[in-house]
């Protein structure tokens, strides 16, 4: 007996090779999925304006991309003892104007340089509701706690999204044509919004997800959304906050996201790195007996061989760190 309903997964139309690069946007669930991508290794930039929720604060933070725009002190505000961007995550908030200029604009510059490069740009929308900040009526990407005063919350509609993407999609073309966008709707639950108005902001983002797709064939979509609500259901897979997915269900999730996209050779790829980063992390009983400097010796031939086949793998770290332990 199956005592679940099992979500049908895209059909492999295209895949992402280990040796791509990739750009991810969106909610906490984006940097799940590339937090796991860069523990495989791969060449990930995960957002670059830290978490945003909302489709058009992805436009703004991909058009301000493409622009190379470089941030001021006019563009920060200050509350609560520090400098804030209302398009960036508080993780790039500082109690200097200096450090939060400089954290921002260096992400901007890294992304700007990358981006002609890229072969993926991964996307989870995380809700269709959005702030515009009054003052400079703007979009936020973060309200930074502020009174609700200051904004104008609207919900978007599918036709606005979708209006705004295109314009975006044009934009990204002329600057990288080969680049193929992933679209994912975020599994986490907006409680905020109220149950009836979740399901609602949910439901307009799969609209949109979808029209996107029709219309463009490079435009994919992952159906993570769905996983969660159809075969993780139960509450057993979230976390403490009964919102967010619990860590099996991510692993799940990524699971079922490397059935999707991943060939058998970057599988292959994935398990020759993974023998060596559980080896990495070995804790051994005497760090200075003969033994452990034959396993340590061991690690660094096989960083050498898999670096040589691969020369895209950035093993410098973990190269410098054997080689100081056999130091000791």
């Amino acid at each position: 007996m199956n005592f679940r309903t099992q979500v049908e997964l895209p059909k492999r139309e295209t895949e992402i090779r280990h040796s791509d690069r990739i750009m991810l946007f969106g909610s906490c669930f984006a940097e799940n999925i590339g937090n796991l991508l860069l523990t495989n290794k791969f060449r990930c930039d995960v957002n670059p304006f830290g978490i945003l929720y909302n489709p058009l604060s992805i436009v703004e933070a991909l058009r301000q991309i493409l622009s190379h725009q470089t941030y001021t002190e006019e563009d920060l505000f200050y509350a609560g003892g520090s400098w804030h961007s209302w398009m960036h995550h508080s993780a790039f908030s500082a109690p200097a104007a200096a450090s939060c200029l400089s954290s921002i604009n260096t992400r901007l510059s890294q992304a700007s340089a990358g981006f002609p490069r890229l072969d993926w740009l991964v996307i989870t929308w995380g809700t269709a509701f959005a702030y515009w900040l009054k003052e400079r009526t703007m979009v936020v990407g973060n309200c930074h706690k502020q009174p609700d005063s200051l904004f104008t919350r609207q919900l978007l509609t599918v036709e606005e999204i979708v209006t705004e993407w295109e314009c975006v999609l044009v934009e990204l073309r002329k600057i990288n044509p080969s680049l193929k966008i992933l679209f994912t709707v975020s599994p986490i639950r907006h409680i905020k919004d109220g149950m009836h108005g979740n399901q609602i902001s949910k439901s307009t983002l799969l609209l949109a997800a979808d029209e996107l797709c029709r219309r463009w064939s490079d435009c994919y979509y992952f159906p993570s959304y769905e996983i969660m609500m159809d075969e993780l259901r139960d509450y057993r897979f979230y976390a403490d906050d009964m919102l967010h997915p619990s860590p099996v269900a991510i692993s799940y999730l990524w699971e079922c996201f490397t059935d999707c996209y991943f060939s058998k050779e970057t599988d292959r790829i994935m398990k020759e790195w993974e023998d060596i980063r559980k080896a990495l992390a070995h804790k051994p009983f005497n760090a200075q007996s003969e033994t452990y400097r034959k396993f340590l010796t061991q690690i660094v031939l096989k960083i050498e061989r898999l670096k040589e086949k691969f020369p895209y793998f950035d093993l410098q770290k973990e190269l410098e760190q054997c080689q100081a332990q056999l130091k000791i």
